[in-house]
């Protein structure tokens, strides 16, 4: 794991030509401000945060595209801000250059009802857009947790709870607009629901994380909001146990629209921030979506494979203000987490694997943790084998840091051995490369090349997902 990044840079400094041209064409939307500068290199992991030179905040696809031009013509490097709510340091400016703030491109450009999709800016964020969308009867799914961008959420190829009904940024996003590194606009794709007109360059940019283009549209799945929701809490004698009902649950073919684990630290500590009371052991949120029969049928299900493997009563929340509790104090966790261990600070990760090797995986995780000094909940969207770790460490320690590094890099091998992934839905940014190449070995050259052919002067986002 990375937590610093050290490169030559050069230096932009406001007397530059390129920012001297900036500031000609784009006026007040330019800044060189230390503060500024210094918020958009900074995400919300663990690795230091580097800061650019500029920050220009595009109002529209045409702007980002002169930006760009700009850029490659003095080849300096270019990032994409968009929340800043990352966790792999992917806004970080390891070699300085310009920032793109797309912050102010929040307009919905459309919403077709009959289609089931809509296309926005890139800076619309999924609470924005759910709003906006509630009076029409459908919903955005994708639920990080974070009210992250819709632009940087299709970057990072982003998930979240839903995602084991609805699915993740890959299977939502159905065409994006995209600024090239050379200044260029494409359009990768038509609404078609489904298509066989050449290479996917959709799926090429979804998770691309800024280094091969800049995304400024996206156009995505939408869904009916539900006749009926059901929330429920549930505990479990054990992680296998929770976990095992999980894969039971799956397996049985129940539609169960979020499934999310808590082992015991995490509750203890949701219990204290959020003011909850629920019992301190390893515990199941579920939410099922459905008619009113459907949703009925769902939770009976769901009780009784729960039983199976000594699981408690149902907790069920189904007004919505009671559901929205229940979510928010699931939503707050990493902050509850920390809030375990004042003044540490969260080292954040999380893998993937097949979901017959989760509880394998979880168990042997939580093994480690056991023989460590170092508080390390877990909590996961368990429906489609992802977890996230957190690892509370001082800063100032370097000792801590080294050990909590050496539990991440020993949880991501063994997921890699599980057939599994070193990140579920974080990304690599510059904080899990050397991982991308143990995971894909081969297969990162030929990303290699295809950077290499759109960006040949590596100005988009460098240092992130590939070293050049």
């Amino acid at each position: 794991m990375m937590f610093s990044h050290t490169a030559n840079r050069q230096r932009f400094d406001p007397a530059s030509p390129l920012i001297n041209d900036l500031m000609e064409m784009f006026g007040e939307d330019v800044t060189t401000s230390a503060a500024v500068c210094e918020r958009h290199g900074t995400d919300e992991s663990f690795h230091l945060p580097h800061s650019p030179d500029v920050v220009v905040f595009a109002r529209s696809t045409e702007q980002v595209s002169q930006i760009v031009k700009l850029c490659a013509k003095y080849r300096a490097p270019v990032i994409a801000y968009g929340t800043g709510t990352s966790l792999e340091g992917h806004v970080a400016a390891l070699y300085g250059g310009v920032c793109v703030d797309l912050s102010k491109m929040k307009t919905v450009v459309k919403v077709n009802q009959e289609d089931l999709d809509c296309t926005v800016q890139a800076g619309v964020t999924r609470k924005q857009l759910n709003e906006y969308l509630r009076d029409t009867g459908l919903f955005f799914a994708v639920d990080p947790g974070a009210d992250a961008s819709i632009g940087g959420m299709a970057s990072t190829r982003a998930s979240g709870t839903n995602a084991v009904r609805y699915g993740t940024m890959r299977e939502t996003v159905i065409s994006l607009k995209v600024v090239l590194p050379d200044g260029r606009v494409i359009e990768t794709a038509r609404r078609g629901r489904k298509s066989a007109a050449g290479y996917d360059l959709t799926r090429l940019f979804v998770g691309s994380e800024g280094t091969l283009g800049i995304i400024t549209e996206v156009t995505l799945r939408l869904f009916g909001i539900p006749e009926a929701i059901a929330s429920a809490v549930c505990s479990f004698p054990t992680i296998d146990d929770a976990v095992n009902s999980v894969i039971l649950s799956i397996q049985s073919g129940i539609p169960v629209a979020r499934i999310e684990l808590l082992d015991e630290i995490t509750m203890r500590g949701i219990n204290s921030f959020s003011k909850t009371d629920y019992p301190v052991a390893q515990t199941l949120f579920y939410e099922f979506h459905g008619s009113e029969a459907g949703v009925e049928e769902q939770s009976r299900q769901a009780q009784e494979i729960a039983a199976e493997f000594g699981g408690g009563n149902f907790q069920w929340e189904t007004l919505p203000e009671d559901r929205t509790r229940l979510w928010q104090a699931r939503h707050d966790a990493l902050y509850a987490m920390n809030a375990l261990r004042p003044g540490s600070k969260p080292m954040v990760t999380d893998v993937c694997v097949p979901i017959s090797r989760l509880a394998e995986c979880i168990q042997a995780t939580k093994q480690d943790h056991e023989g460590s000094s170092i508080t390390a909940p877990i909590a996961g969207h368990v429906g489609d084998g992802n977890f996230h770790v957190v690892y509370l460490v001082d800063p100032n320690d370097e000792m801590e840091i080294k050990e909590a590094a050496d539990l991440h890099e020993r949880l991501v091998m063994r997921a890699l051995a599980m057939d599994g992934t070193c990140t579920g839905e974080h990304g690599i940014g510059y904080g899990k490369i050397e991982f991308l190449n143990a995971e894909l070995g081969e297969g990162v050259a030929i990303m290699r090349d295809i950077k290499r052919a759109l960006d040949p002067d590596n100005i988009m986002n460098p240092g992130k997902i590939l070293q050049m």
